[in-house]
C-alpha cells in the first residue's frame, strides 16, 4: 500500500466552505498519488475555532468547546471524502466533549465504505493536564482493515513502550503529533521509531507545523511527516522509509509492504517482538550491587 502522512499547517477560516475546500484539496492530492491511507496530525482540528471569531480562537477553554461543537460536521465531511476518494483517513485529532466530563483528545478513523471509529489519547502531556485539563479517553483499539491491522498512538502515547506492546498485533501504528519545539518533535519521532523496532512493524508520524498567533493552544508547531520500520531485512538500514522536510507543509509518501512486516517478524536478524516476554523474568531479578 502507499501511505501519505501530513505536515499540516493551520489556516484562519472565515467560513465552513473554506475548511471543506482545504480538506478536499489535501485528500484529493494524496489520492491522485495513489495513497490508500492518509494520516493527519494531532490537534489539526483547532483551526475550526477561528470560525467563531478571534475572541473564541484566542481563548483556550472557549476554543476547545468551539471545536468540539463542530465534530459532527467534521465527521460528515471526512466520511464523504473517504468514500469519494476510496481511502482510509485518520482525521486530525480534536478536543471532544464526550458526556459531562472534561474533553478528551480524539482522532477519528474513516474507512472507504463510510464507516468510522475513533481512538482517544491515553496519557496527557503536562500542558494538556495543567493548562487544557484534557482527560484520558477510552481504551486502545486495534482496527482490522483491508490494509492490515492498524493502531493509533497519539503523540505522547507513542513514547510509552507498554502502550505500543498492547498494539503488538498491528501492522501499522499511526502517530499523529503536535509538538511546539524541535525537542518535542524528536521525542515523538524517537518514540515512533522505537515502537517500530520493538513491534517489528511500520509507524507513521504526522505533524502539525507553522505558527498561529491567534491561538493559545497551537501557537507554535514544529515537525514533519515520517514513516519508519525496523532497521532489519526488507527495510532501510536506518529504519526510515520516508521523511519530509522540517516545517514544510505537505504530504510525505511511502510504500509499505505487509509481506515485509510478516517476514521480518518471522525471520529477522533479530526478533524483538517474539523475545519481548523474556524481559519479565530478567527485571524481576534485578539486584543492588555496591561498588
Amino acid at each position: 500500500m502507499k501511505v501519505a502522512t501530513a505536515a499540516y499547517d493551520l489556516d484562519w477560516l472565515d467560513c465552513w466552505a473554506q475548511y471543506e475546500d482545504k480538506l478536499e484539496g489535501w485528500v484529493s492530492q494524496a489520492a491522485r498519488q495513489g495513497a490508500e491511507l492518509l494520516v493527519f496530525p494531532e490537534y489539526g482540528a483547532m483551526e475550526l475555532s477561528t470560525l467563531d471569531g478571534a475572541d473564541v480562537a484566542g481563548d483556550l477553554e472557549r476554543s476547545i468547546r468551539a471545536v468540539s461543537d463542530r465534530m459532527v460536521d467534521v465527521q460528515n465531511l471526512h466520511t464523504r471524502l473517504a468514500k469519494t476518494y476510496k481511502t482510509y483517513i485518520l482525521g486530525a485529532s480534536a478536543p471532544v466533549v464526550d458526556g459531562t466530563g472534561r474533553p478528551v483528545n480524539r482522532a477519528a478513523f474513516y474507512a472507504p465504505d463510510g464507516s468510522f471509529d475513533h481512538q482517544d489519547k491515553q496519557i496527557m502531556t503536562r500542558f494538556e493536564r495543567e493548562d487544557w485539563d484534557i482527560a484520558p479517553g477510552g481504551p486502545l483499539k486495534l482496527f482490522d482493515t483491508a490494509l492490515g491491522k492498524i493502531g493509533v498512538l497519539i503523540c505522547y502515547d507513542s513514547e510509552f513502550p507498554l502502550l505500543g506492546r498492547a498494539l503488538s498485533e498491528a501492522d501499522l501504528i499511526l502517530a499523529p503529533s503536535c509538538t511546539e519545539a524541535l525537542s518535542g518533535y524528536w521525542r515523538v519521532r524517537i518514540g515512533a521509531m522505537s515502537r517500530a523496532l520493538e513491534n517489528q512493524c511500520v509507524t507513521v508520524m504526522a505533524s502539525l507545523v507553522g505558527n498561529n498567533e491567534w491561538s493559545e493552544a497551537v501557537d507554535m508547531n514544529t515537525g514533519t511527516g515520517g514513516v519508519f520500520g525496523p532497521p532489519d531485512k526488507g527495510f532501510p538500514a536506518t529504519g526510515v522509509l520516508a521523511e519530509g522536510t522540517l516545517n514544510q507543509p505537505g504530504w510525505t509518501y511511502a510504500d509499505v509492504d505487509l509481506s515485509a512486516i510478516a517476514e521480518v517478524r518471522a525471520d529477522g536478524h533479530v526478533l524483538n517482538r517474539t523475545h519481548w516476554e523474556e524481559q519479565a523474568a530478567r527485571v524481576e531479578s534485578v539486584t543492588i550491587s555496591a561498588l
